[in-house]
């Protein structure tokens, strides 16, 4: 058995988790900074820095509480080491690295993006390589090959905003409070079908193109227009928030599928914030379910950064190499770190 410890803190969320390789998650615990952020409109740096200094030891022990466990205990730790903030990671990279140097055990830098895309075998053991995985957050949106543990091959990603920084510009722009996405997307999910009609039709980004990659500054920028050519009411605001939402799920869904037909992958992993979005499950279910596919999400609280998918990717890897890890205590992190390493 190995029980390791995940520490999640990439941007302005610290979280921490303790995952068993014979018994699972045995606990996990978040601390969000959106209240932090939300004067500033955005994430500041050294704001969440500091804001991670001051959670992450009482997270820690909260998550040991709630297992039943002594930090002794602990066989291993996984740590987020990219890519995110610099100040943020080193953070949670300086912890790790001396609580694993005071409790002589393992310490291991995981990839941010490859904890998302394995976060849905979390309640999903099931799930086995190779899959097509959908990564869609306010920093990424990529189709991705995902051929075995840390072999992953992209087929295509945005050409300028990721789709969540899509939605949360629109969410802004129509004066919708920091983090807007989220509430744009409820706005969509409670809008009128009849009112929405008087919307001028929104475009389908680079659908007529070959190809898998993807552009959303376009769409921002039509929603911008119809915004300001409107009455900019409530009804409006709801009207555009779902004809933006419409838009960006027809095409995640329309790149997926030819994704699908190119890999021959039965499996799709939907990984990342925008994972969360209610539409895009729903559209993406009845789509796989009508071509005889399986799509797998993971539960809500997983597709944002989280503590418990750092601990179970840090445990794959410390099961498949148990001499996989961080060979030194030097604390080392990268902002920029691609995914693919072909």
């Amino acid at each position: 058995m190995l029980r390791v410890l995940g520490i999640e803190s990439s941007c302005d969320e610290t979280g921490v988790a303790i995952f068993s390789s014979r018994d699972g998650l045995l606990a996990h615990a978040l601390h969000s900074q959106v209240v932090t952020h939300r004067e500033f409109g955005g994430v500041v740096p050294e704001l969440a820095s500091r804001d991670h200094v001051k959670h992450i030891v009482h997270l820690v022990d909260e998550v040991l509480a709630k297992a039943g466990m002594h930090k002794t205990d602990i066989d291993a730790i996984a740590y987020t080491a990219g890519p995110g903030l610099v100040g943020a990671l080193l953070v949670g990279s300086s912890f790790a690295k001396s609580l694993s140097f005071a409790l002589n055990i393992p310490a291991l830098g995981v990839h941010h993006l490859e904890a998302h895309l394995l976060a849905a075998k979390l309640d999903a053991p099931e799930l086995e390589f190779p899959f097509t995985a959908l990564l869609v957050s306010g920093g990424h949106t990529q189709l991705i090959e995902a051929r075995g543990l840390g072999n992953y091959h992209l087929l295509g990603e945005t050409l300028d905003d990721a789709v969540g920084e899509a939605f949360d510009k629109t969410a802004k722009l129509m004066g919708l409070s920091y983090p807007g996405g989220p509430l744009l997307a409820k706005l969509a999910d409670a809008a009128d079908a009849q009112d929405c009609a008087e919307v001028p039709a929104f475009p389908r980004p680079m659908l007529n193109r070959p190809g898998f990659d993807f552009s959303f500054s376009g769409l921002k920028t039509h929603a911008m227009m119809v915004w300001r050519r409107s009455p900019q009411d409530d009804q409006s605001r709801a009207s555009i928030a779902k004809a933006f939402q419409d838009a960006v799920v027809e095409t995640l869904i329309t790149k997926c599928m030819r994704a699908l037909e190119h890999t021959g992958s039965q499996r799709l992993v939907v990984a990342g914030g925008v994972g969360a979005n209610r539409a895009l499950r729903a559209a993406l279910s009845t789509e796989m379910k009508a071509c005889g596919r399986q799509v797998y999400f993971p539960r809500p609280e997983y597709c944002t950064d989280n503590g418990a998918m750092v601990a179970y990717t840090g445990c794959l890897h410390l099961l498949e190499d148990r001499k996989q890890h961080d060979s030194d205590h030097a604390i080392q992190v990268r902002a920029r770190w691609p995914l693919m390493r072909e």
